[in-house]
């Protein structure tokens, strides 16, 4: 088998849709030897922030010597970004040999069953982390978290990020029904951590966490140093700092300073110079994450007033979202995102009028860039599918067509 076609085969899968439920990935799990019990997992979710926390924990823990295994989605281009080593994308050749591996196993699988493509790609990066002796793994769930493919694991410790309104046609139309979802993720006598949250959602967390007698441990905000951009990024540095202090693998305080002074995550207020433009990357595409956005682009260019280039998601708050940025951008690009759920770009443009005088909309990214090329400061943001598109496109990362295995919905159990 070739690495395009084992891509190949995850594109057949993702054709199955997306589930919530448990049964699949432990039956696929019990067949692979159950990796995830050789494994110490710190599982975190949350509505904002979780790819953050769990890139500065692993920065934290390499710092201190750990090999440490890496479990996030989706991907901005390539598969491969989902499942890493200290950092690195695992092999094309590792992704033929799990997915060899993973075929045969399918062969024992329940007759009447099919697993999805996140159920197969969890227990494959979980059977990774076992391969290669990871001494630490951080695991981001996919969607919610009591019926998330990843909540087959018993963590080390569990960690719940901020937690607002999103997918709320799956987890629930309220806050406490969400804050349910995530809290599904606290296991018995497993510590668990959380960031500074809304009344609601901390007495839904809290609660949950006592009934399990569950250690529960809740930031009091606060803002800790760390490379990434943002009030926000201080406040998820400081939650990341405190599940180091206070879990069972031994940090000192100078690799924790340097784990959070190193630290990388693509697509989080990131910034990139070409030539003498200013490209600020941002993967905002929910309120809470526009708002913290707003306040990067506040903090770190004051004064300056960016060409917002975006591009949503019909199934998002996209009102919201062009409330709190268009009225900070001198100018408003709408571009289509590749996505059967795309939000046509007329309609976008006909909202952000409302909150920007110089609005235009395209019918191509590609017509896009070229409408924002000569712009000082450009904000790309709206959609993870637009991001990575917008990545490939300017050079700075390239993959055989792997972006497309982002897409998903979700069927009935």
């Amino acid at each position: 088998m070739t690495y395009p076609e084992a891509i190949d085969w995850l594109y057949d899968l993702r054709l199955l849709g997306s589930k919530l439920g448990l049964d699949n990935p432990r039956q696929l799990a019990s067949l692979a030897d159950d990796p995830q019990e050789q494994l110490q997992i710190i599982h975190v979710a949350g509505t904002n922030g979780k790819g953050s926390v769990c890139a500065m924990l692993e920065s934290i823990y390499r710092a201190a010597g750990y090999r440490t295994g890496l479990f996030t989605s989706p991907h901005l281009v390539s598969f491969r970004e989902r499942i890493q080593i200290n950092r690195e994308h695992i092999p094309e050749a590792e992704v033929v040999a799990l997915v060899e591996s993973m075929q045969q196993r399918l062969c024992e699988f329940f007759a009447d069953a099919s697993p999805t493509f996140f159920e197969v790609i969890t227990v494959m990066a979980l059977e990774t982390f076992a391969w290669h002796k990871c001494d630490v793994v951080l695991l981001e769930t996919g969607l919610g978290g009591r019926l998330d493919a990843t909540n087959i694991v018993t963590p080390v410790a569990s960690v719940i990020t901020p937690v607002d309104l999103d997918h709320q046609q799956y987890l629930g139309e309220t806050l406490p029904e969400i804050a349910a979802e995530k809290a599904g993720i606290i296991k018995p006598g497993v510590p668990v951590f959380s960031a500074r949250q809304e009344p609601p959602v901390a007495e839904v967390i809290q609660q949950t966490a006592e009934s399990l007698g569950a250690l529960y441990t809740l930031t009091l905000g606060g803002e800790t140093p760390t490379a990434l951009l943002g009030r926000h990024q201080r406040e998820n540095a400081s939650l990341a700092k405190l599940v180091a202090e206070r879990t069972n693998l031994p940090v000192t305080p100078e690799a924790i300073h340097t784990g959070l002074a190193q630290v990388h995550w693509a697509a989080r207020a990131q910034c990139h110079t070409l030539g003498s433009q200013q490209v600020v990357i941002d993967a905002a595409h929910n309120p809470a994450s526009a708002e913290a956005l707003a306040d990067v682009l506040q903090e770190e260019f004051p004064g300056q007033r960016p060409t917002l280039l975006i591009g949503m998601l019909a199934d998002k708050n996209w009102e919201c979202i062009l409330a709190t940025l268009a009225p900070l951008s001198t100018r408003v690009v709408c571009v289509p995102v590749s996505s059967e759920r795309v939000l046509p770009p007329a309609q976008l443009a006909e909202e952000a009028k409302a909150g920007c005088e110089q609005v235009e909309h395209h019918d191509s990214l590609a017509d896009g860039l070229v409408a924002v090329r000569e712009a000082p400061l450009v904000v790309v943001t709206g959609s993870l599918y637009l991001i990575g598109e917008v990545i490939e496109q300017l050079g700075l990362m390239t993959a055989a067509g792997e972006r497309g295995l982002n897409e998903w919905k979700l069927s009935k159990p």
